[in-house]
């Protein structure tokens, strides 16, 4: 889903805006046929996004997390939240505010924490990010108002790594679930610059530099001054003081953005302008449109890390992630010590169970608990009563319309839109006018609608949330997750499979445990069909070639039911059960060892 994080931008929420949900203050309110637990428990999680703002701050991890507190809620379990690492005040020193009730989890934020989030702004911070006792000694007295029996850690960006510690002598049960890998990776998604994986790390030196952030101490006070006008203005008068403030250079330089946008370009032509409608059939011609702006030449365009597709086994295999040659290597350290005290570390997907394992956590500590969510069962079940959930949506020989692929998701580097965006350019145009390509992607497309407006095969529909998401079924056959990154468990492949799609992917991290290739394992439940294709991350021309295949029926398009017989997808009651199973036996391990709280 789409969300905020990305270099060098911060959403600020007014805390009075984030509670004009209907659903804050409210108490959970159960579903029919949803069970209610007989061992009710005291759940206290911790992440640094606002529940209630769901997949808009924090993107995936957030609305996980927030639809896991809401089901445990729903079960009969009482549920606190804890943020820590986006609000401040002027108000001095670290203090904890209660932000009411959401969906039948109390809600608290811990002001003015010496770590900033999400991770990128403490990039400079590792000492306070390895241990902070202040901080530490604050979060214990909140899991003691709230009387937790299990702690669940969705995310630990702004706080403190020796709070786990501090947590499991308390007696609490400590569950982990990594949906990045901030743990052993300040830059947080073990890609170097952003733009490449980070096979070597060379004991924290390839750290410096990976990222250039603003100091902490001035992230803190300019989140202070900002949120305060927020509270006091507003978020339209306050956002624009805050902008004079702190960016003053985009009001003082628009006048001569404007000039330049006038006078500095040079306009290009329609070479057909005076043909009107009329073409020559018998002329060739490449199908590409001109536009009267072309790409300004001072716009950078970035290079993207490419990858093999054993990349992922040769990191698993390297035997250089633990040597420690500076602060970030005992950072990096200093997070597998702290996931070697949790009960239970459960990724999403294996992948990302192994990358911890590789990194010292013991094996034992490890159990993979696939992610299940309300929108995905919705999906789901929008496929299952189509009208065509029987039908394959495109074939080579018959078709009368063209294949039409989807990208979702956002405009930073690691989801992959570079790569796609030169892949297209690489089609040849037989195959490229077979196409239509619809681009949701948030976070700012300006730069490639301009790289890509000449080919009218490309369709930019900005970005995309739930409601859109619902109905956005009869719109394409094929899902695109051309991914530069390890991914975890992507929800935008869940989201595919689960409306029944085949996809594309890179294979990276998490999603060759779901993509089942034509022929390959797994196949055999469609008769061989298979749900995607897997190509290497950062190589558009593998990209291309993959979309060629499709477009000349070298591999065949199952239907939606074919799709899910062979994906492997999960329930959101289901997941929900399975979180509790997970509180369930380490609380009941911890009993048998005699070490849990009264």
């Amino acid at each position: 889903m789409t969300g905020c994080r990305m270099a060098g931008v911060e959403r600020v929420m007014p805390e009075e805006t984030s509670k004009s949900s209907a659903l804050f203050g409210r108490e959970a309110v159960t579903p029919p046929g949803w069970v209610r637990t007989a061992r009710p428990l005291s759940v206290a999680v911790l992440g640094w996004a606002r529940l209630s703002e769901r997949e808009r701050e924090g993107s995936g991890y957030n609305l996980v997390a927030s639809e896991l507190a809401a089901g445990l809620a729903m079960s009969g379990h009482r549920v606190s939240y804890l943020r820590s690492g986006a609000d401040y005040a002027l108000r001095p020193g670290m203090h904890i505010r209660r932000n009411g009730r959401y969906r039948g989890v109390e809600c608290a934020h811990l002001v003015n924490s010496p770590n900033a989030a999400p991770g990128l702004f403490n990039f400079r911070n590792m000492s306070r990010e390895m241990r902070c006792k202040k901080q530490t000694r604050l979060v214990m007295r909140w899991l003691d108002s709230v009387g937790a029996d299990v702690v669940h850690i969705h995310s630990l960006e702004g706080f403190s790594l020796d709070v786990i510690e501090a947590i499991k002598a308390s007696g609490r049960g400590v569950v982990v679930t990594p949906h990045n890998y901030w743990f052993v990776c300040p830059q947080v998604d073990l890609l170097h610059k952003g733009t490449h994986v980070c096979m070597d790390y060379a004991g924290g030196r390839a750290c410096e530099g990976c990222m250039t952030p603003a100091s902490t101490w001035k992230t803190r006070w300019r989140r202070k001054i900002t949120q305060m006008l927020f509270r006091r203005t507003g978020p339209m008068l306050g956002g624009w003081i805050a902008g004079v403030l702190f960016e003053p250079w985009p009001i003082l330089r628009s006048r001569e953005a404007r000039l330049r946008m006038q006078l500095g370009e040079e306009e290009r032509l329609d070479p057909e302008l005076a043909r009107g409608m009329s073409i020559d059939p018998r002329e060739e011609h490449s199908g590409e449109l001109v536009h009267d702006k072309p790409v300004p030449e001072d716009i950078t365009i970035v290079e993207i890390g490419r990858s093999e597709l054993d990349t992922n086994e040769r990191f698993l295999g390297a035997s250089h992630h633990l040597t420690v040659l500076n602060g970030y290597g005992q950072r990096r350290w200093a997070g597998v010590q702290a996931l070697r005290q949790v009960d239970r570390l459960t990724p999403p997907s294996v992948f990302c169970g192994e990358v911890h394992v590789r990194m010292g956590v013991e094996p034992e500590r490890v159990e993979c608990v696939r992610l299940g969510l309300p929108h995905l069962d919705r999906l789901a079940r929008r496929s299952k009563r189509s009208a065509f959930y029987d039908v394959r949506p495109w074939d080579a020989a018959t078709a009368r319309g063209p294949l039409r692929l989807a990208f979702f998701g956002t405009v930073r580097h690691q989801k992959g839109i570079e790569t796609l965006v030169r892949a297209i350019t690489l089609l040849p145009k037989a195959e490229r006018q077979r196409c239509q390509f619809l681009i949701r992607a948030a976070l700012g497309d300006w730069l490639h609608r301009r790289r890509l407006s000449r080919f009218p095969e490309v369709s930019f529909l900005g970005g995309y949330d739930m409601a859109q998401l619902m109905s956005s079924g009869g719109e394409y056959d094929v899902g695109l997750l051309p991914h530069i990154w390890f991914e975890n468990s992507p929800l935008v492949m869940l989201e595919f499979l689960s409306s029944g799609k085949f996809v594309v992917a890179s294979r990276l991290g998490g999603p060759p445990e779901w993509v089942v290739e034509p022929g390959g394992a797994g196949s055999e439940g469609n008769g061989g069909l298979g749900n995607g294709l897997l190509v290497p991350g950062g190589q558009p021309e593998a990209l291309a070639g993959a979309i060629g295949r499709l477009v000349r029926g070298e591999v065949t398009i199952p239907s939606p039911r074919e799709v899910h017989a062979v994906s492997l997808l999960r329930d959101y009651p289901s997941y929900v059960a399975a979180c509790e199973g997970v509180y369930q036996r380490v609380l009941d391990a911890r009993r048998s060892r005699g070490d849990t709280q009264a």
